[in-house]
């Protein structure tokens, strides 16, 4: 779908209840869940609204780089919003790093809900027994650590392997967690969880613009 409709191209609030909106940058009409939704800040700049709350009349683009890259380009904000907008020179990486930050407030959540086991140890234990549906490296994460995690995994009860998530560093993690030197966590089954796994997703189409990735790739039998 090409031409957008007065419900889909704007909204006047995060609580819309249409599920497609209009993508200033591809011209298309696209699910919000592919979608970044943009409001202009008290300030006059523009700010991606990452976890769809902030107050005001939002623009919607496309989840990835290029997208954002050509609606700045082809200054579809000042249109879109049809007044001066200040688009500040980093946005692109700005939004990366709140679309990051959202995934590891997730993670926090998860961790609080008790969904987390973190730690090599406890990580080990929690494949052999239960049914995680994520396995977290750090980003530094040894070759050697995930092996011994991979042939845990094999050992254990598992019918569907776990998703894989392994760009987040340690320091991430330690600060998601609430732990000091998170190297590998094991994430259980539950809604805070299956939250984080669709922001990590959101942020791998962002930075990759596969808009069919799933989060990682899942672990070898």
């Amino acid at each position: 779908m090409t031409a957008p409709t007065a419900d889909v191209e704007f909204d006047s609030g995060p609580r819309g209840h249409a599920r497609e909106r209009f993508c200033v940058a591809t011209r298309t009409v696209r699910p919000i869940s592919d979608l970044i939704r943009f409001v202009i800040g008290p300030d006059g700049e523009a700010v991606a609204d990452v976890k769809h709350k902030l107050p005001g009349r939002g623009l919607w683009v496309t989840a990835t780089k290029d997208a954002l890259g050509e609606a700045i380009k082809r200054k579809a904000f000042v249109r879109g919003f049809k007044r001066e907008v200040r688009l500040p020179s980093d946005l692109v990486v700005r939004t990366e790093r709140l679309l990051e930050r959202a995934a590891l407030d997730a993670l926090a959540i998860a961790g609080k809900s008790g969904l987390v086991a973190a730690g090599f140890a406890k990580s080990e234990a929690t494949l052999e027994r239960e049914e995680p549906v994520a396995l977290l490296h750090a980003a530094e994460a040894s070759v050697e650590g995930i092996r011994k995690l991979d042939a845990a995994l094999r050992r254990g009860r598992s019918a569907r392997p776990p998703v894989v998530i392994g760009f987040l560093t340690s320091a991430q993690l330690d600060l998601a967690l609430h732990r000091a030197n998170v190297v590998h966590a094991a994430l259980l089954a539950g809604p805070a969880s299956e939250t984080f796994l669709a922001r990590c997703r959101r942020l791998e189409r962002f930075r990759t613009g596969d808009q069919h990735n799933q989060a990682g790739k899942a672990a070898p039998n």
